[in-house]
């Protein structure tokens, strides 16, 4: 049985025994072809990636024959003018065809897509963090395709290491947890999921000094490092300790292949209801976590589904969709929450903004603004109809507010330049390519001003730069 490992020293093996692959460029080629997970890479672009920049005059020949002396170590029996089976043809250029299970670094990634109990997800990752003998693909880490490779593979296993661990707290395993985290933890100090695991597990072993000090030392880092503060979800967990409320952990997230968003629909009208339900199951990515026909029924769904995202209607009976949301945004590591309305400047939705929904869509959008506005959320960000911006805001802009947020002085033209586009409802993204800012930049000028200005979520930021006059209802 021939098998292939990358996770580790690049290595091919026959019932157990090392292959001679050759010279470093030669293994380089078998290499690539692993990567591509089976995918046909062209000769080009083997020759590209083996001699960036400089190929010589005869690399055509010079792959080919590297080819033909990586199928005779992988097939040694193979007859003189039988068809390859493993390193194949497969024009416009060649494939690595090999099960699952015989590459360590496909297998690993079939590991990390195991949904189930925790039971079931500590077995997994116990056996997918089994693969690694190594950093993946050392040896060529002079090549540009190789090192993308490794990071992408790295930051795999560091979510399993993660999500091992959030099974295990599942299963009650604390104690044995502690050193393993507080090891992830110091090695990857920039990772939230990492402190939280940490902080957790030394709370459940009766440590709540400890907890809160590996919290006090995340801080600390983030502050050198990056300039901010704990991240909401860190100071959310903090606050529970000192108030000694921590609710047992919940079951470790899932890693689905495609980032499957799980959406809960709060609407009144069945209609609504059926329409958003048939729009979640068309599209790649997301899934209905259940619905709800009015608050008190939306609270209680997304205490028990979990869902990423809540879409809840500003009107419904029993419970209104405002107070539901901020029963919802009050909650352990509460979902995003999107309100939907109809045409018009409602004011319970302008006091939806403040209790710090992630924006909202008028129920007449198209199907792309729902999953355009639940993706946006789900990331941290928002999406706020323009059209309902401009007249909720003409509305309600300029009156006095005892929790307004403090005046704009202090912030640089720059700053508020973000200000402005994130207040037009611009994604960072967006914002960056209006103003020639990487992306990341922009999302750190935005949690600075998030912090500046004393509040929690973007949506916030639109009503500080309205209510500052900074921007005014039907500006460009």
């Amino acid at each position: 049985m021939l098998t292939f490992t990358a996770l580790g020293p690049f290595q091919a093996w026959a019932d157990g025994a090392p292959l001679d692959l050759g010279g470093q460029r030669q293994r380089a080629v078998l290499a690539r072809l692993l990567v591509a997970g089976g995918r046909a890479v062209p000769v080009n672009t083997l020759i590209d990636e083996l001699w960036p920049g400089s190929p010589p005059a005869q690399a055509l020949s010079t792959i080919q024959g590297y080819v033909s002396r990586l199928r005779r170590a992988l097939e040694p029996g193979r007859a003189p003018r039988e068809e390859a089976g493993v390193l194949v043809s497969a024009s416009p250029g060649y494939a690595l065809r090999a099960r699952t299970e015989e590459v360590d670094a496909w297998h690993f990634e079939a590991l990390m897509r195991t949904d189930g109990t925790p039971a079931q997800v500590w077995a997994a990752m116990e056996s997918a963090l089994g693969l690694w003998r190594g950093p993946a693909l050392a040896e060529f880490g002079e090549l540009s395709w190789a090192a993308t490779e490794a990071s992408r593979l790295e930051e795999l296993r560091l979510i399993a290491v993660e999500r091992r661990a959030g099974a295990g707290l599942a299963l009650g395993r604390a104690t044995s947890l502690v050193a393993d985290l507080e090891a992830h933890a110091s090695a990857y100090p920039l990772r939230e999921e990492a402190w939280r695991l940490l902080a957790v597990a030394l709370y459940r072993t009766g440590r709540q000094g400890d907890a809160l000090a590996a919290l006090r030392r995340a801080r600390a880092v983030w502050r050198e490092e990056l300039g901010l503060d704990l991240s909401a979800g860190l100071k959310s967990l903090e606050a529970d300790m000192l108030a000694q409320r921590l609710d047992e952990p919940r079951p470790p997230a899932v890693v689905h292949e495609s980032g499957v968003l799980r959406v809960l629909v709060a609407d009144d009208q069945a209609l609504v209801r059926a329409g958003l339900r048939a729009m979640l199951e068309s599209e790649a990515g997301v899934e209905p976590a259940g619905e709800a026909a009015d608050g008190e029924a939306a609270i209680a769904a997304a205490r028990e589904q979990r869902p990423d995202v809540v879409l809840l209607d500003i009107q419904m009976p029993r419970l209104d969709g405002l107070a539901a949301a901020r029963r919802i945004l009050a909650g352990q590591r509460p979902p995003k929450v999107v309100m939907m309305t109809t045409f018009g400047s409602d004011e319970n939705l302008y006091a939806a903004l403040r209790a710090g929904v992630s924006g909202f869509v008028l129920k007449t959008s198209a199907p792309e603004q729902f999953l355009a506005a639940i993706r946006a959320a789900a990331a941290g960000d928002a999406l706020i109809d323009p059209a309902v911006t401009t007249r909720l805001i003409a509305a309600f802009a300029g009156r006095t507010d005892p929790a307004s947020p403090p005046a704009l002085a202090g912030l640089s033209d720059d700053r508020l330049d973000v200000l402005k586009l994130v207040a037009r409802g611009l994604t960072d993204r967006q914002i960056g390519q209006t103003l020639a800012l990487a992306e990341e930049e922009v999302g750190l000028v935005v949690k600075g001003l998030l912090e500046h200005l004393g509040l929690f979520d973007r949506a916030q930021l639109v009503m500080a730069a309205y209510e500052s006059g900074l921007v005014t209802p039907g500006a460009k």
